[in-house]
């Protein structure tokens, strides 16, 4: 992969996120800066925002279902949106869910943030608790948020 395709990778996939968001109805807005990890913002009414952060995975990377070194202030409209190019997939989870699923790395160029990986084998009873976040029913988490509760 060329510099320009690396360099690029990031924003191509935020694209692609962002375009399943508008095509299922959502109203989407883009930061112009991801200093506060979030990448856009999805509007659900006049007081009720949801702030996305947008992270991806390439067909070709060595472990695709592999999300490393996040930094992350849970709060209860904070949702990540992890795609995997490989095979298509959105999961769209909780900013805490990510917390607890997730495992804080003990060493390292990543030392004390947080690793998720995702579940790839369908029958495992880790793909069955993230069922719920995985395309559509993710999806469904985000039209289903309500600001009030």
């Amino acid at each position: 992969m060329s510099y320009r395709d690396t360099a690029s990778f990031g924003k191509r996939q935020e694209f692609i996120v962002i375009a399943e968001l508008l095509r299922r109805g959502f109203d989407v807005y883009l930061t112009l800066v991801d200093d506060q990890g979030i990448d856009c913002i999805i509007r659900k009414n006049e007081n009720c925002y949801i702030d996305v952060q947008i992270k991806a995975r390439s067909r070709g990377a060595k472990e695709g279902d592999l999300f490393a070194g996040m930094s992350i202030t849970p709060r209860k409209n904070y949702f990540f949106i992890f795609y995997t190019e490989e095979d298509n997939s959105f999961w769209i989870i909780p900013s805490h869910e990510v917390v607890n699923f997730g495992s804080i790395n003990k060493s390292g160029k990543n030392k004390e943030k947080i690793s998720l990986k995702l579940p790839k084998n369908k029958n495992s009873p880790r793909f069955k608790q993230f069922q719920k976040y995985k395309d559509g029913k993710g999806f469904e988490l985000l039209e289903e948020f309500n600001c009030e509760e």
